[in-house]
């Protein structure tokens, strides 16, 4: 337990929330605003990719007593399922059965606010943040930008208020804050399968199903009551992109010819299509996360990603785990947790955006690419025979918690790695034999 502080949380997602819960374990009292309704009182906005939850945040969720719960709301799953020229090939995740885990993000973010009231943390929703002053941790609430403003002040002040973050806007207005942001070039739009009549799922619930098409890509995770959230990644302009489909018969065109074998799943393409927003990706990056003991960022506010590794919670409920250790060591000293925090958070945030940005190539393209496929049984059967000399880049980040940045440079050292050993001749036909195995064992030794 620390001294009790007041403390304001801004933003009320999936960080925020988890938080709050650890923050009152350690005898915090805690208030957490949020612009938004409360979200378990209306219906999500048909923007959301479904979270993978992995062992980075099954981590900080266990440690408060609360994965348990999460896990009632999760599906396994231990696969890639690809869909390639109406053909499926399946590409397991791990080597013991390891799975990532679907889960709506509408339905956990609901659980983690009622988690968070559980805990004792107080919610004050629809109240815009519209300044703060950082040196007296202090709010300014008001129902508009140039209206009256409630201060509100505390001890402590957590902005956890994601991409768009108004906490950071006002960090970045001191001296000495560096701050980026990019897009892509690529929205998404979300689509929906439903259950069969009985309620069962179309397609295999324990796979993460990707339909690659080099520039764009669908892909489907399964929910709880039978349906698949699909999410479609297309460039916004261009040949195969939103722009060129802005009728029903485009897109039913579009869909017939180039993901056929989703038609039938997915009878409300056209209404799911012109109903759902198309909305962007981008990574932001910013430093330093704290202004002296008064105020911090933490998740998306401080470093957003694209989601093309299914870390972004994972990385943001990890900056908790790694808050909560620096808070175990320095008691009540938060000058030195926040120093130690973000010196420590900073790299391995840079390290995911690199391999989430990545990871977009390998999803869309080359999961679809015999090349890749090789490489990929190369990797997992000498893993598997030298697990101490080689644990593949995605085990290494999803089953793992070891930092990203190791991961990173680990990974780009063994891609050299595989690069050489894919120029072997004829290695489609000897991957699995002794002469592979000395290759990569000898090029380990450099």
């Amino acid at each position: 337990m620390q001294k009790s502080l007041s403390i304001a949380i801004v933003g009320s997602g999936l960080v925020g929330s988890l938080l709050a819960v650890y923050l009152r374990k350690a005898g915090h009292s805690v208030h957490i605003y949020d612009r938004s309704p409360d979200i378990r009182k209306i219906q999500f906005s048909g923007r959301s990719i479904n979270l993978a939850m992995s062992d980075r945040g099954w981590k900080a969720l266990d440690a408060v007593n609360v994965g348990d719960s999460v896990r009632e709301i999760a599906i396994a799953m231990d696969k890639r399922a690809i869909h390639v020229n109406n053909e499926l090939k399946f590409q397991p995740y791990g080597f013991n059965g390891e799975s990532i885990y679907s889960i709506s993000r509408g339905t956990l973010n609901r659980k983690m606010i009622d988690l968070a009231e559980e805990a004792g943390a107080e919610f004050f929703f629809e109240k815009k943040i519209w300044d703060v002053n950082l040196a007296e941790a202090t709010l300014q609430i008001g129902e508009t930008e140039r209206g009256e403003w409630e201060a509100v002040k505390y001890d402590m002040v957590f902005g956890s208020d994601g991409a768009f973050s108004r906490v950071r806007h006002r960090m970045q207005r001191q001296s000495m804050f560096d701050y980026s942001q990019e897009f892509l070039p690529t929205g998404y739009k979300e689509l929906h399968i439903p259950a069969n009549p009985d309620g069962t799922h179309r397609l295999d619930k324990n796979s993460f199903h990707i339909w690659p098409k080099g520039d764009y890509m669908l892909i489907a995770l399964p929910n709880l009551d039978g349906s698949f959230t699909c999410t479609l990644f297309m460039p916004f302009e261009g040949e195969n992109s939103f722009a060129s489909l802005t009728n029903r018969k485009q897109v039913e065109d579009f869909f017939e010819k180039n993901l056929p074998d989703t038609v039938d799943v997915i009878p409300n393409l056209a209404e799911d299509f012109f109903k759902n927003p198309t909305s962007t990706l981008v990574t932001m990056k910013c430093f330093p996360w704290t202004f002296e003991n008064k105020v911090a960022l933490i998740g998306d506010a401080c470093h957003a990603i694209v989601p093309f590794y299914g870390q972004g919670m994972n990385a943001g409920f990890e900056d908790i785990t790694v808050l909560h250790e620096f808070m175990e060591e320095f008691g009540d000293d938060w000058e030195k947790i926040f120093k130690a925090y973000e010196k420590s958070r900073k790299p391995d945030a840079d390290a995911i955006a690199e391999l989430s940005y990545r990871n977009f190539m390998e999803m869309s393209s080359k999961t679809a690419d015999e090349s890749f496929l090789l490489r990929k049984k190369i990797e997992k059967r000498f893993s598997e025979k030298y697990p101490d000399k080689w644990l593949p880049l995605y085990s290494r980040v999803t089953f793992s918690h070891r930092p990203y940045s190791e991961a990173l440079a680990i990974g780009d050292h063994q891609k050299a790695i595989m690069d050489q050993v894919m120029l072997l001749p004829q290695i489609e036909k000897k991957w699995d034999s002794e002469e592979v195995e000395e290759k990569i064992l000898g090029l380990l030794r450099f």
